[in-house]
């Protein structure tokens, strides 16, 4: 499936072919599967399936399977730098006048920093892990967003987060 698909009522923008493209992570660390919608430079909404195979499970915990609370942060930092990728790559005559973003494309995001983190259940195999990301600052070094996850609509975590670029 490649950019633009659907599947019944799922707009399907980016499957994991395509952000296996844009983010240098990989098994077990690649924590989005799909991107499911997004406003080029504004926010952006994407999954992970959990299942009972992602390799966290073996020790996190034996008998009580979940998700340790910094992959459900770290799958939203992921797909705040899809946000920014995919916007950059795919839709740059949107890009805000005041970016300068032209080597940007040289270079990785890291995390700087984590605030207003919190968790309100936990996740566990079977559970579809939905995040949404929107920009709160873009700048042309510096990247603030703020990240929810939900599991059928209920909250599960949600965090401000900054990356250096």
């Amino acid at each position: 499936m490649t950019k633009a698909e659907s599947i019944g009522d799922n707009h399907i923008l980016y499957d994991i072919n395509e952000i296996m493209k844009v983010l240098p992570h990989r098994a077990p660390m690649l924590l989005v599967d799909r991107i499911i919608s997004m406003d080029p430079w504004k926010a952006i909404r994407a999954y992970k399936n959990v299942t009972i195979n992602d390799d966290f499970f073996r020790g996190h915990f034996p008998g009580n399977p979940v998700m340790p609370g910094v992959l459900i942060v770290e799958a939203m930092a992921q797909t705040s730098l899809l946000l920014l990728d995919f916007s950059h790559r795919d839709h740059p005559e949107l890009m805000p006048p005041e970016l300068n973003l032209k080597e940007y494309a040289k270079h990785l995001g890291y995390f700087a920093s984590c605030d207003r983190v919190k968790f309100r259940r936990v996740v566990v195999p079977g559970d579809r892990l939905d995040m949404e990301v929107t920009f709160m600052r873009l700048g042309s070094r510096v990247l603030k967003v703020a990240g929810k996850a939900t599991i059928d609509g209920q909250r599960t975590a949600e965090a401000e987060m900054t990356a250096t670029i």
